[in-house]
């Protein structure tokens, strides 16, 4: 029967949008090119115009610019038609992409709420409260604990506070002498000012009458050098 008829072919999938893009964005580069190459053609053909005197050869090169200025509007009116039709593919493009995101995220959130209704069945707001409430009653047991525990046995009920004040303001006036007297040793304190005579006990040193002493001046002769002049005697012998 294969042979007869032939074999089944498989259809081929459908284009997708992705697909089509790529094939027109082809297409415009291959307009794109030939623009250029227009474009550097109307350019040459200017530059001969302008070194050419008027007459049949300058019209000649006129035609020829004409006709490839034609082509070129040609070819941009079919850019822009490409460029339109990339521009709805992109379109559709965006807003499939947004209702794929949309569906993922409604399935993630349907999901999340099937696991959060089994969460909340296994959790009881009344036990969260009692098992609080225990939590608080057996905090004030403790303190109460802590507090019978750290009481003082001889301390009395009736004590004057003002009474305390005075006894410590008393034992920091003490303590600030003693620290005042012990700074210094007593060796190192100044000396009171004493007589150190009376406490030696030295005699007085006797004051005489000083003229009584004579004053024993031996005047000696100098010489015209102002040494001492020698006796004639010594230089008689």
């Amino acid at each position: 029967m294969r042979r007869v008829f032939g074999a089944k072919k498989d259809k081929e999938p459908p284009p997708t949008i992705q697909d089509a893009t790529d094939r027109i964005n082809k297409r415009g580069e291959t307009v794109d090119e030939k623009i250029k190459k227009l474009d550097a053609e109307l350019a040459r053909y200017k530059e001969q115009i302008k070194k050419t005197r008027p007459g049949p050869a300058q019209e000649a090169i006129k035609a020829r610019a004409m006709r490839v200025l034609k082509q070129r509007r040609m070819y941009d009116g079919q850019r822009d038609m490409i460029y339109n039709q990339t521009y709805n593919l992109d379109q559709v493009a965006f807003a499939t992409e947004g209702l794929k995101d949309a569906q993922q995220t409604m399935s993630a959130l349907k999901t999340a709420n099937k696991e959060l209704k089994g969460v909340m069945k296994t959790v009881n707001i009344s036990a969260i409260d009692s098992m609080q409430d225990e939590m608080m009653d057996m905090m004030d047991i403790s303190t109460e604990i802590q507090e019978s525990l750290g009481r003082s046995y001889n301390v009395p009920d009736d004590i004057d506070e003002e009474e305390l004040m005075g006894e410590l303001d008393a034992l920091e006036a003490d303590m600030g002498a003693e620290t005042e007297s012990d700074a210094v040793p007593s060796y190192l304190q100044p000396d009171k000012e004493s007589d150190l005579d009376a406490e030696l006990n030295l005699p007085v040193a006797p004051m005489g009458n000083a003229s009584a002493v004579p004053n024993r001046v031996n005047h000696q002769a100098e010489d015209g050098l102002g040494l001492p002049a020698v006796p004639q005697a010594s230089l008689r012998s």
